[in-house]
């Protein structure tokens, strides 16, 4: 049985926790440091619990079909996998993001797309480990994340149930894991975003569910709270207009102070379901009830 109480630091996730906030950079930092910095501090000052980045291997990571496919970037054009490389991260920058972030108070994960990745991620004391939907599949990483100790949290975009399945199989025989409800559409069409699966997801597995969103707005993702999302996860950028196929879909930083906010308004007013009276309604009742 899915544990339903995950420690994340020193945050406890539950069903009746308030959301935890991953503000997801991913690639949207466009292999600059001084962009991932000021993300890193965008989310720090608008109240976010975690920034969260990809690691890739890009020579295992990217599909053979896609390696030698022409891509026009402002450094020039070059091959997708060229393109990879120049804006993935390594060493030394992860280690200035780890420094940053300890000096900040902030905590900081990743989703590795291969075991190498993962192996390099494990080096830092990351408080999870993220599976992107795209490596769903991958049995032998996702069992080596579970392994860890770390929770995992896997999100389910681009799968089909069964193949969910077989991910929550792998993951109950080694550690503790949250599901998250996504559409790996950027931007996903609001029409497609299907978000009664968070009820779904919740009811088949009886485990921990929560959302990543790819959405241009943030309404959906305030309805995942209200359905039960106990973790949410949105990229976040410094601007729309940055170059980058994630940029569109990720949230601007005013956007991120919004959400936030509106999420804890949201969460302060679901309550516990046990019906009582509160002191406003007390008053008014003397007020207003004759019997």
């Amino acid at each position: 049985m899915a544990n339903k109480e995950i420690h994340i630091g020193d945050y406890v996730i539950s069903e009746t926790s308030r959301p935890y906030m991953i503000a997801e950079i991913g690639i949207n930092h466009n292999g600059d440091i001084n962009i991932a910095k000021k993300l890193m501090d965008a989310a720090n000052a608008t109240g976010w619990n975690n920034v969260k980045y990809q690691k890739r291997t890009p020579e295992l990571a990217v599909p053979e079909a896609q390696k030698s496919v022409p891509k026009s970037t402002p450094w020039g054009d070059m091959t997708y996998l060229e393109y990879k490389y120049r804006v993935e991260f390594e060493k030394p920058e992860y280690d200035i993001i780890d420094a940053y972030c300890k000096d900040k108070g902030m905590t900081w994960s990743a989703s590795p797309w291969d075991m190498p990745s993962l192996e390099f991620l494990l080096q830092y004391d990351v408080p999870y480990i993220k599976i992107a939907s795209a490596s769903n599949g991958r049995d032998e990483m996702i069992a080596e994340a579970a392994k860890s100790g770390k929770p995992v949290i896997l999100s389910t975009g681009m799968t089909t149930m069964d193949e969910i399945d077989h991910a929550v199989e792998v993951l109950e025989r080694h550690g503790d894991y949250i599901l998250m409800h996504t559409n790996s559409a950027y931007p996903a069409p609001v029409k497609d975003l299907n978000m009664r699966m968070i009820q779904t997801l919740k009811d088949r597995f009886d485990c921990l569910v929560g959302y990543s969103g790819h959405e241009e707005n943030l309404e959906p993702t305030i309805a995942a709270v209200v359905l039960g999302a106990c973790c949410i996860e949105r990229h976040v950028t410094l601007s729309h207009d940055m170059w980058g196929s994630d940029q569109k879909a990720s949230l601007e930083v005013h956007a991120m102070d919004m959400l936030n906010k509106r999420i804890q308004n949201v969460y302060d007013s679901l309550g516990t379901g046990i019906k009582y009276m509160s002191e406003s309604e007390a008053v008014q009742r003397k007020k207003l009830r004759t019997v």
